[in-house]
C-alpha cells in the first residue's frame, strides 16, 4: 500500500477566475469573515502587503465539527493563478508526513471559471485515514468563496 497519495477535485463556479484568485492572493485575511470554515488566520512570518508570496500564516479552522491549527507557507503562480500552501506544523501532521495544498482556478469566460484543487499528502504510517475530509474543506472553501464574490 503507497503512502503518497494525490486527490483531486474540480468545481464549475460562477466568477471570474481574477477574482477568486485576488482573494486569495490580496486579501486572505478576508477568508474568516467569507467562510465558517476560517476562523482565524494570522501572519507568522511576512507580511499582509507583500502580497503574501512566501509568507508564513496560521490558520485556525474546523474540520469535521474539530478546531485544528494549521501553518503553512504559501507561494502563487500568476501565470496559471495558482495559490499552493505548503504544510508545515498543525494538526494534519498526526497523520501525515508531509501536506501540500493547491487552489488553482481556469479561466472558462468573464463569469466562469473551473477551480481545480489539488492535494497531495505523504501518510505517516499505512492505516493513517485518506484525507477526504481535507479536499471537502477546499471544496467547501471555494463554494463560499463563489457565493461571497457573486
Amino acid at each position: 500500500m503507497s503512502l503518497v497519495g494525490k486527490l483531486v477535485s474540480q468545481i464549475d463556479i460562477k466568477i471570474s477566475a481574477d477574482k477568486y484568485y485576488k482573494l486569495f492572493k490580496h486579501q486572505p485575511y478576508h477568508l474568516p469573515n467569507v467562510t465558517s470554515v476560517f476562523q482565524n488566520v494570522e501572519v507568522h512570518e511576512g507580511d499582509w502587503d507583500n502580497h503574501g508570496h512566501g509568507s508564513i500564516k496560521i490558520w485556525h479552522y474546523t474540520v469535521d465539527g474539530k478546531s485544528e491549527v494549521f501553518k503553512e507557507q504559501v507561494a502563487f503562480d500568476d501565470e496559471k493563478y495558482a495559490m499552493t500552501v505548503i504544510g508545515l506544523e498543525g494538526d494534519v501532521f498526526n497523520h501525515y508526513k508531509s501536506f501540500k495544498a493547491t487552489y488553482q482556478v481556469v479561466p472558462k469566460g468573464p463569469k466562469h471559471s473551473l477551480a481545480v484543487l489539488t492535494l497531495e499528502y505523504e501518510k505517516r504510517h499505512p492505516d493513517s485515514p485518506c484525507p477526504y475530509k481535507y479536499i471537502d474543506l477546499m471544496n467547501n472553501v471555494t463554494k463560499d468563496i463563489e457565493f461571497f464574490l457573486m
